[in-house]
């Protein structure tokens, strides 16, 4: 088992998760006491959400890489962002830090085209839904990808920072994410990807009629196939 560094805090509310997923897969996988061979690197969100709305990507990017570094002299061998917004700079931080990063988009594209659909909503931040860091991503997977409007955007960003970045799960936001899916859908989306890490503590797959995307957890499913492969 390759030890995995996960670089997280970003917010801590969906590390912990992360973690629980890895830690139970690997005890599917194996039985019995098996638990992940890992590393945990959280960062303190404040001052990053502060360099996220100056769009000081620069800065982010010589943080996050420090503290990848910092993974790996520990002994990380693989290394997972805990988060989707964080992968903007998600290649600065691999060639600084010297570890294979395993890319959110890349393994949810998979996911997508393995349920057979073509065309997704996405939900997340809105350095997520309007940049093409991550659309782009999915894009030249064969994956057509629809965003919800721009009043919509700024609802559903403020909610992940102002509510579940804080720990608050709040049911009349869970009928906003749910009324912004349906107008997805009506889009011509065939599922949605809940391209934060914190949405999912929001919003489920009990919620929806369409399939959702939980992009935490199919991160932390995928690290784990990573890192007990050859």
């Amino acid at each position: 088992m390759k030890c995995i560094g996960l670089l997280g805090g970003m917010s801590w509310e969906s590390t912990l998760e992360y973690y629980r997923i890895i830690n139970e897969t690997v005890k599917r996988k194996l039985g019995e006491t098996h638990s992940a061979e890992c590393l945990v690197y959280s960062v303190d969100f404040d001052p990053l959400e502060g360099m996220q709305h100056r769009e000081a990507w620069g800065e982010i990017a010589a943080l996050l890489s420090d503290r990848a570094v910092r993974l790996k002299a520990a002994g990380a061998e693989i290394l997972v962002p805990c988060t989707n917004t964080m992968h903007r700079v998600a290649e600065e931080i691999e060639a600084k830090s010297g570890l294979d990063l395993l890319h959110i988009a890349d393994v949810t594209a998979a996911a997508i085209r393995g349920r057979g659909l073509h065309r997704v909503g996405l939900l997340g931040t809105r350095f997520t839904m309007e940049e093409d860091f991550y659309t782009g991503r999915l894009e030249r997977s064969g994956i057509s990808v629809a965003i919800p409007t721009e009043s919509r955007r700024e609802d559903v960003h403020r909610v992940i920072y102002r509510e579940l970045c804080l720990g608050r799960i709040e049911e009349r936001s869970r009928r906003l994410f749910l009324d912004v899916i349906g107008e997805l859908v009506a889009d011509g989306a065939q599922g949605v990807v809940l391209g934060c890490t914190e949405i999912p503590l929001l919003v489920k797959q009990e919620h929806s009629a369409v399939p959702l995307f939980d992009t935490t957890a199919i991160h932390a499913r995928a690290a784990v196939e990573w890192a007990l492969g050859p």
